[in-house]
């Protein structure tokens, strides 16, 4: 049943109708015991969701509207193999990925063992990149999830990259990029991965063909040696000159797959058991998804929260704020991650939805974003619900720097809340803004594993309370078809049937 057609949806609209009074300062002075109540851990994460503008009675409410949406039902569907990708008619398993070796039967032993037998060999060929003192440089050249993830990835475990490789990420067809990095490259000792599963994507290609024609040009011959492909397309690959290939299947999304083939880059930088390790803190997330009761479950808990703030408060936008510089790519991954998956504006069977979807995801690293765009959070005419991302222990020695960005994590946490209300005018912060506190207690390949399968199954549950397909794309593909022919126009001035606003900035652009 979609959401809007519940019993526990109209109950919700009540409920926030008697909502408009609440105040996190009296609900903490109410009940000694919120802290306890509305915090949890999961595998390797721990969240406290008491600064959140919740109650027992919303919460009770949410779990009812999951229950009456299927959620359960759904959420068993997908790890069941089924094809819950109705708009392209595929399954969803990219949490197949991190599943152990063997651990399967039925339906599912096959492509679990295409998954290791695809798994063994990419690993093995990271492990001799990683032992090729002459490779220095590896480029990665993708973009949205052959991009943002591995690149998200490598600079969260920078601690446990092997000294001596550097990693480069290039996806802007914007060529001043790629010119940056290849300025400062020689073709000898480095490594280019084309990250594309048709072996076509526009600006990958582009990057690629330039790459490649700069390797020829400073004097490289040994493209296959040189060159890797992640892609299906083994053939078109072959055509480019490479001859090493790992592939995906078409159950993994794109912002999906840095546990497929795709994070070879990763696996390159910690190493096969690194990524192992990676696979395995997903997995413990998955297992918790899977198994704990709706009430405990973690993902499900967030999800539902999102769809409470979206839908009842009329929260539109939700920041994320990473207290670790390892994360600050984090916000971007985050915001392909559910804005791609959710921004739909029809359900599953096609019918407009009379409600929002995907919240607006923005964010910076801390304590970066404080001396940047939190004077609005905490004075502003919106309410932002802001997330905290922290680290517990630091993987440096530096005195006194990771308790000082502790201390500013928690403050700003209670800042946002308390306020100040002792002044007037200028100097007056509202308070009772909402945040929710995500804590680590190490950056480590276990715990970043299941951090991004934490996030990828909330926006599994708010998606599937929405009722929409979390797991298409269709809004990217009109842009890349109108590029397409803008770009023969821009080449030929031809510009017929263009409208004029168009056709005044083609022609300025030609002359």
């Amino acid at each position: 049943m979609r959401c809007d057609q519940t019993e526990a949806w109209q109950a919700l609209q009540t409920h926030a109708s008697h909502f408009a009074g609440f105040d996190l300062r009296t609900a903490f002075a109410q009940d000694a015991r919120r802290a306890q109540a509305l915090s949890q851990s999961a595998p390797h994460v721990f969240a406290d969701l008491s600064k959140n503008h919740v109650d027992a009675a919303t919460e009770a409410l949410l779990q009812a509207l999951a229950r009456q949406t299927g959620l359960a039902a759904h959420r068993d569907a997908m790890f069941r193999g089924e094809h819950i990708n109705n708009t392209e008619d595929r399954a969803v398993m990219h949490w197949l990925l991190r599943q152990p070796e063997g651990s399967l039967s039925g339906d599912l032993a096959a492509p679990l063992k295409q998954v290791h037998d695809t798994l063994k060999p990419m690993l093995a060929y990271a492990e001799q990149v990683r032992a090729d003192a002459q490779i220095t440089d590896v480029v990665n050249i993708g973009i949205g999830g052959s991009d943002l993830g591995p690149q998200m990835a490598v600079l969260a475990l920078q601690d446990f990259v092997l000294p001596g490789k550097r990693f480069h990420f290039v996806s802007n067809v914007d060529g001043h990029e790629l010119a940056a990095v290849l300025k400062g490259l020689k073709p000898q000792s480095t490594l280019f991965l084309v990250a594309s599963k048709t072996f076509t994507t526009l600006e990958t290609m582009t990057n690629a063909r330039s790459a490649l024609a700069w390797f020829k040009a400073q004097g490289g011959t040994d493209v296959a040696r040189h060159f890797t492909a992640l892609t299906t397309n083994v053939a078109a690959a072959a055509g480019f000159g490479i001859t090493t290939t790992f592939g995906f299947w078409d159950w993994v999304g794109g912002r999906y797959s840095l546990w497929s083939a795709i994070g070879l880059p990763l696996a390159m930088a910690i190493g096969a058991q690194g990524f192992r390790d990676f696979l395995a803190g997903a997995h413990a997330m998955d297992r918790h998804f899977q198994t704990a009761d709706l009430a405990e479950n973690l993902p499900v808990r967030l999800g539902l929260l999102d769809v409470w703030y979206r839908n009842f408060m009329h929260y539109n936008s939700r920041s994320i704020g990473p207290y670790h510089s390892a994360l600050r790519r984090l916000p971007a991954y985050l915001q392909q991650l559910e804005m791609e998956s959710n921004g739909k504006r029809v359900d599953r069977n096609g019918n407009a939805l009379p409600y929002g979807t995907s919240p607006v995801l923005w964010g910076e690293q801390g304590t970066n974003g404080q001396h940047a765009y939190f004077q609005m959070l905490h004075q502003g005419t919106d309410t932002v619900p802001l997330e905290f991302i922290a680290v517990k222990k630091p993987a440096h020695s530096l005195k006194d720097h990771h308790v000082q960005l502790l201390s500013n994590a928690i403050a700003q946490a209670q800042a946002l809340m308390l306020g100040q209300s002792d002044a007037g005018g200028h100097r007056h912060f509202p308070g009772n803004r909402p945040s929710t506190f995500l804590l680590l207690d190490e950056l480590t390949p276990t715990s970043l594993g299941a951090l991004i399968a934490l996030q990828e199954h909330r926006v599994f549950v708010s998606g599937s309370v929405w009722g929409i397909n979390s797991f298409d794309q269709w809004g990217v593909e009109l842009g890349k078809m109108l590029a397409r022919d803008v770009h023969a126009r821009m080449v030929s001035g031809d510009v017929a049937g263009l409208d004029a606003s168009t056709a005044a900035l083609l022609q300025r652009l030609r002359t």
